[in-house]
């Protein structure tokens, strides 16, 4: 029998006398436990796949426009909770919490400050705006937005119609560590630069006197007409690349555009099937424009517009574009940052378990 297979000891095998005196020290007998804290193979896993259709999701949110006036939400935002972890802690996975935030004409969310990182993938609407920093980003549809830790943001709407977009934190993992707040502050000032405009050509970034701006967040707007632009002109450069996608990242550094979660946004051609091998982390895949079946885990999900769904981590994925005519466009966010700080970040290609390189 294989050291893994072997049956340990459990609990109610100890004398009761012996056990009362483990918890009046406040003391744990780790081997009835231990094969749940570290199973054979592959981790225990809370998260479990999830699918949240937007078409099911606006009419409650634009109820909850009718039923709460901004001044009483301050944050107007249903949350799209994982039922694997409970919907009570509202996260998606172990470290993304994902929610759908509705703002109406001519309403303003005051500036706060919080240590969760945050970002924005805008769903529908036009006329909204977020001050990030003192720099004011406008919000179409597929702009991703930065609010990372520590910064001041606000968010307004100038136009005349909901605007909804998808918040996606780290705050699971801030609450885990115990060191998340927010800070309220004054409606800021808005600066005339804007990073989108100065990043805005690949390959090339503004070096004033020959050095570089030092700012951890130099762009904060990443507006969905440059990255829809970047996918189109990877698949036609290179007709048989597989996998036609582009990583968010800091583009003074070429690290990940935050430092926990990881943001990617992927094209498949019209009628593709893609196999994306088993990963550690979870990932939450969001169709920006297109339709797309994602499936792992033995349970598959049919995304149209704004639908999103969550995959738990070390499942193979499969996406496949819905149509033989159009391609589709999936926003992806993942832990992968945080795990390849942890030094976990794992692929299996097939799906054997092999321990990471610490190199």
């Amino acid at each position: 029998m294989a050291a893994e297979d072997q049956p340990l000891g459990t609990l109610e095998e100890l004398p009761q006398s012996y056990r009362d005196e483990l918890r009046k020290l406040n003391l744990v007998p780790l081997w009835p436990s231990l094969r749940s804290l570290l199973p054979p193979k592959v981790p225990a896993r809370q998260t479990s796949p999830t699918y949240w259709p937007y078409q099911s999701i606006k009419p409650l949110l634009m109820q909850a426009g009718d039923l709460t006036p901004i001044e009483k939400a301050e944050r107007r935002v249903l949350v799209l909770a994982n039922p694997g972890h409970g919907l009570e802690k509202m996260q998606a996975s172990s470290a993304i919490y994902l929610g759908m935030q509705l703002l109406l004409p001519g309403e303003w969310a005051p500036s706060h400050r919080h240590t969760p990182n945050a970002v924005r993938m805008v769903v529908e609407g036009e006329g909204a705006w977020t001050t990030v920093d003192g720099e004011r980003c406008q919000m179409s549809r597929g702009d991703l937005i930065l609010t990372p830790t520590g910064l001041w943001h606000e968010h307004g709407h100038d136009g005349s119609d909901p605007v909804i977009w998808l918040d996606v934190l780290d705050l699971p993992l801030a609450h885990y560590l115990e060191v998340s707040y927010h800070l309220n502050g004054d409606r800021q000032n808005t600066k005339q630069s804007q990073g989108n405009r100065a990043y805005a050509r690949a390959g090339v970034v503004p070096t004033p006197v020959f050095g570089r701006s030092g700012r951890r967040y130099p762009m904060l707007r990443y507006p969905w007409t440059d990255a829809r632009a970047a996918l189109q002109s990877l698949a036609e450069d290179q007709p048989d690349l597989e996998a036609v996608q582009v990583t968010y990242i800091n583009p003074e550094t070429g690290e990940d555009a935050e430092n926990i979660l990881g943001f990617h946004a992927l094209m498949l051609r019209p009628g593709q099937t893609l196999t994306l091998p088993a990963r550690s982390p979870a990932a939450v895949y969001h169709a920006i424009e297109g339709a797309a079946r994602v499936a792992a885990g033995g349970q598959g999900f049919d995304l149209r517009s704004a639908d999103t769904c969550c995959i738990p981590g070390y499942c193979t994925t499969t996406l496949a574009n819905l149509s033989g005519s159009e391609p589709a466009f999936l926003f992806v966010a993942d832990e992968s940052p945080l795990h390849r700080k942890l030094g976990v970040y794992e692929i299996r290609a097939d799906e054997q378990p092999s321990m990471p390189s610490q190199s």
